[in-house]
């Protein structure tokens, strides 16, 4: 079984999508602070699940007919959209360790990629 590209560019529309849940998660959490009920006030929160939601729609679609064992490893490129936009969003910073790791997480798509040759 070959692996389309199409799936292969849902599911990494999947993990963009999916990042963004967690910056609008990570912005609407001062209103828990607040206590429970005001959850659902958030609207910050609200989006953060509405993406996330989204994102599993988006993965589910290119799972469809590709191979799970090549487009899972997709989805954590999450962590690299996550490191710019926690950045750009919150200031904050990059660090040797985070590079360091994201390389980590790059090299292993890379070999796992491979893993279909």
């Amino acid at each position: 079984m070959s692996t389309p590209v199409s799936s292969m560019v849902l599911v990494l529309w999947a993990s963009v999508v999916g990042s963004f849940g967690a910056v609008f998660l990570k912005s609407g959490s001062k209103k828990l602070q607040q206590g429970l009920r005001h959850m659902f006030l958030s609207w910050h929160l609200v989006a953060g699940v509405g993406a996330f939601l989204v994102s599993s729609y988006f993965f589910v679609l290119g799972i469809r007919r590709g191979e799970l064992t090549i487009l899972y490893p997709l989805v954590s490129l999450n962590y690299v959209w996550t490191l710019l936009w926690s950045r750009l969003f919150f200031k904050e910073p990059f660090t040797a360790n985070k590079f360091l790791g994201l390389g980590l997480i790059l090299l292993g798509v890379f070999f796992i990629g491979l893993g279909n040759r």
